[in-house]
């Protein structure tokens, strides 16, 4: 075991992350409203999907479609370059649960399989240019609900994979693969299947003001995923959800840098994560502002030996955390049991100003060849919380509880803006947080 303590030597770490503050490249403003509508859509009791699909691949660069007063049953779509779903707050997108729309021709979806990819998202941005979703409406992936033909629901095929083995095949509510410049803005997003927003390969994507709301134990139910994505800012989201609340991915499909995650707040969840798949590298992720409160884990790096690679110029400023359990959880053997040769290495990681409760506080490295290089500055934890450091060279200045034990000092205003962090937690509803 290695744990290496520097105490007021954090200058020379933070100036060098400095160089290359982690963020989104781009000039990030607030998403706007197009100024052009090209359809509107009237309400149906009946299945939208085609009147939906013709509207958007009809609709111009730069325009939207727009739905309003009142509720909207479609199956899949796909979404085109320059446009923009629009959906106004009295409105809701809600995802038909049928598996033989989303089914890719094999017959797979809506079962259990050795694979999960037997589905096709609700909706999909595909090679596309610009455009996005805006509103203050709702999409409702109806995760709960019975699938057609069947006596169960999407979330209770998932449970059921889960103790029978395999895989199940369910729709993801969004994806986004191969696309550039995708906004979000005010959307409600709620009850996935399975992820909320997936992205692959995305070049340069806002989240500003998204809700997500589906309930704790909804399994695989992740917010939103940016997947061997760069230039991506998340900003001022609300997030609840049965998996990572944000979870940043690079497994061989390519690396995830320059993300921001900016004044958020999380629910319950597992947390703001990093990984499991890391091996083509993540690099250069700045989270602000964060509240996380009741996740499962707070702030989270994980890999193993089998999906590996390097994280670096992460940090992570003004956070605070409450009811975790893991309020700090970056461990390189987040499956003991794997096998392989792609090694985990996190370096130039960085905490400053976090403020949190009890729980665990795990940093652990790969080895004495390979250890956790991490820098903690005006780090307040709770007397109860427990340091469990291994494989780490550790810089530390004002941090309680100390790393070796014992109880620190901290400053009497310690508590005083998270507590005003705490104090705007969304309020309760029957369909999850209030608008």
């Amino acid at each position: 075991m290695l744990v290496r303590l520097h105490f007021l030597a954090l200058v020379s770490i933070l100036a060098t992350v400095g160089l290359a503050q982690a963020k989104d490249r781009r000039p990030v403003t607030e998403p706007v409203a197009p100024h052009h509508v090209c359809a509107r859509l009237a309400p149906s009791s009946e299945n939208v999907t085609d009147s939906l699909q013709d509207a958007i691949a009809h609709c111009p660069l730069g325009s939207a479609v727009y739905l309003a007063n009142g509720i909207f049953k479609s199956g899949p779509i796909e979404m085109k370059s320059g446009v923009t779903l629009w959906i106004e707050r009295d409105a809701t997108l809600v995802a038909l649960a049928q598996p033989k729309a989303y089914d890719k021709g094999l017959g797979n979806c809506g079962r259990i399989g050795g694979k999960g990819d037997g589905c096709r998202p609700f909706i999909s941005f595909s090679k596309t240019l610009g455009g996005g979703i805006y509103g203050d409406g709702i999409i409702d992936g109806q995760g709960g609900a019975l699938m057609v033909g069947t006596g169960e629901s999407w979330w209770q095929l998932a449970r059921r994979a889960q103790s029978e083995g395999g895989n199940q095949n369910v729709p993801r509510l969004i994806q986004i693969d191969h696309a550039q410049d995708i906004a979000f803005h005010g959307i409600t997003l709620r009850n996935a299947p399975n992820f909320h927003v997936a992205m692959n390969r995305v070049e340069g994507a806002t989240f500003w003001g998204v809700t997500i709301d589906t309930p704790a134990d909804a399994r695989n139910t992740d917010g939103i995923d940016p997947g061997a994505s760069q230039d991506v800012t998340i900003a001022h989201c609300q997030i609840r959800t049965g998996d990572d609340n944000v979870a940043i991915k690079a497994g061989s499909n390519g690396p995830a840098r320059y993300i921001s995650i900016i004044d958020n707040y999380f629910g319950w969840g597992h947390g703001m994560s990093i990984g499991s798949e890391v091996s083509s590298g993540v690099s250069d992720i700045l989270v602000h502002g964060l509240t996380l409160d009741g996740t499962t884990s707070g702030l989270r790096i994980k890999s193993d030996v089998s999906r590996g690679g390097l994280v670096e110029r992460v940090t992570y400023d003004d956070v605070c955390l409450r009811g975790n359990r893991w309020p700090i959880y970056f461990d390189t053997r987040y499956n003991p049991q794997a096998h392989g040769d792609k090694l985990p290495v996190y370096r130039q990681i960085v905490l400053r100003h976090v403020r949190g409760g009890g729980g665990a506080l795990v940093m652990h490295g790969l080895d004495l060849v390979h250890p956790l290089e991490i820098a903690l500055e005006d780090v307040y934890f709770s007397d109860s919380a427990t340091w469990q450091v291994e494989n780490a060279n550790v810089v530390v200045s004002a941090v309680s509880p100390p790393l070796r034990g014992g109880h620190g000092q901290v400053p009497s205003d310690a508590w005083e803006v998270c507590a005003k962090a705490f104090s705007k937690a969304p309020s309760e509803s029957a369909n999850g947080i209030a608008p």
